[in-house]
């Protein structure tokens, strides 16, 4: 009696029902990714399997899951259409099985340690006619993988294909829900009575938790010097806390001041106008969102969120900061607005006393009006007081007196 293969002891139907328990057990997409790689790698009992996700919005293949722990490479791998065997297979939505020397195919790139494995089976990730990833299987020896093994995996990647879209969307929806939650957050925030100082500490910390940021911050504009200040961000590190303002004439964060539109920079230190590259090494700041905060048609400063690996902001997540930029903006205006009417409601109540004290001098003690108002500047001097409280003194003491 012949041996049966490594496919012949497949439970086709019992794999069929492992993804259906799956499919049905969680709308998590890091979950639906992990238990997939378990699958598979128990299916193909492979020495390394991974799962590469399209980016419509950068039209790149990004490394999501992995059957070893890759941690620094995860989320940071990208492969182009056409790029590489993955990039290949995802472009024409074809299979690639390799038995031996895989690496010595000309479409070979090899990203990772493991792409160097002897044998190589690469299975395109549908729905419908779309691609939604590229499922990497490698075997570290030499290893035919027979047709009924490769019919089964082209049915888990479509299959898997509908669940993984389903945990996007999942995951889409959280994140709006939680963009919402954060932007009336924002808003009650901006209700308090509280120092803008203060205000704009809770602004960058809610940001930076929502939009995932490394580091966020906040930078006010000097009108007059053209310069860009950091007065807020939820970054500890004094290397950064610390910089000294940048100009707005040939500055990345600059730009979004001179444009009026959000600066999106897909990695800062490859970038000849950024200024602080040693800082951005250092903190490991990589892609940049830099929005103008506005009120009106004033600018007042930028909002600037960092992630730590190449990201590609999307068309949400730049409406939510532009809103939190404006809503942060129409704040510190307001604010501004309320100390200018007190500044200038204390000048007048100022200029009133004084003049008050004033005449009482020049009635009392028969001083001219220029006197007068000498006699309360030297005493408003040698006493380390404001005239106004110098006047009030000056009130007091001849009421008082009759």
């Amino acid at each position: 009696m012949p041996k049966k293969t490594q496919a012949e002891d497949i439970d086709e139907l019992q794999i069929i029902s492992d993804l259906s328990t799956l499919f049905s057990s969680t709308l998590e997409l890091k979950q639906t990714l992990q238990e997939t790689i378990n699958l598979v790698s128990r299916v193909t009992k492979a020495d390394a399997c991974f799962i590469y996700l399209f980016d419509s919005a950068s039209n790149e293949l990004v490394l999501s899951a992995s059957k070893t722990p890759h941690p620094s490479e995860i989320g940071h791998i990208r492969l182009k259409l056409g790029e590489g065997i993955t990039g290949w297979v995802a472009k024409h939505q074809k299979t690639v099985a390799i038995p031996r020397e895989a690496y010595r195919d000309p479409r070979f790139v090899g990203a990772l340690a493991e792409d160097r494995y002897d044998a190589f089976l690469s299975v395109p990730i549908l729905i419908k006619s779309n691609v939604v990833g590229v499922i990497n299987v490698q075997h570290r020896k030499p290893h035919v993988h027979s047709p009924r093994l490769i019919s089964l995996m082209n049915t888990i990647g479509k299959q898997v294909g509908g669940a993984i879209e389903t945990a996007r969307l999942y995951e889409e929806t959280k994140r709006r829900a939680k963009a919402l939650q954060t932007l009336t957050a924002v808003s009650n925030t901006l209700a308090q009575d509280r120092y803008p100082e203060e205000i704009m500490q809770l602004i960058v910390n809610m940001t930076a938790q929502m939009m995932g940021s490394n580091i966020c911050a906040i930078m006010l504009l000097d009108d007059k010097k053209k310069e860009l200040k950091i007065v807020a961000t939820q970054s500890l590190d004094p290397a950064y806390r610390d910089k000294p303002p940048v100009k707005v004439q040939g500055s990345l964060t600059g730009r979004a001041v001179l444009t009026k539109q959000p600066v999106i920079v897909k990695d800062v230190c490859k970038e000849s106008s950024y200024q602080f590259r040693d800082v951005a090494i250092t903190q490991g700041l990589v892609s940049l969102l830099s929005v103008p905060m506005m009120y009106k048609d004033q600018i007042l400063g930028v909002l600037n969120s960092y992630t730590p690996v190449e990201h590609d902001f999307s068309p949400d997540e730049i409406a939510f900061a532009q809103s939190v930029a404006n809503q942060c903006a129409a704040a510190i205006e307001n604010t501004r607005l309320l100390s200018d009417k007190l500044a200038a409601q204390e000048a007048l109540e100022t200029r009133k006393v004084v003049e008050k004290a004033k005449g009482l001098l020049m009635k009392h003690k028969n001083l001219s009006e220029q006197d007068a108002f000498r006699e309360i500047q030297r005493q408003s001097m040698d006493r380390r007081k404001s005239m106004k409280e110098i006047s009030e003194a000056v009130i007091l003491a001849f009421e008082i007196g009759g």
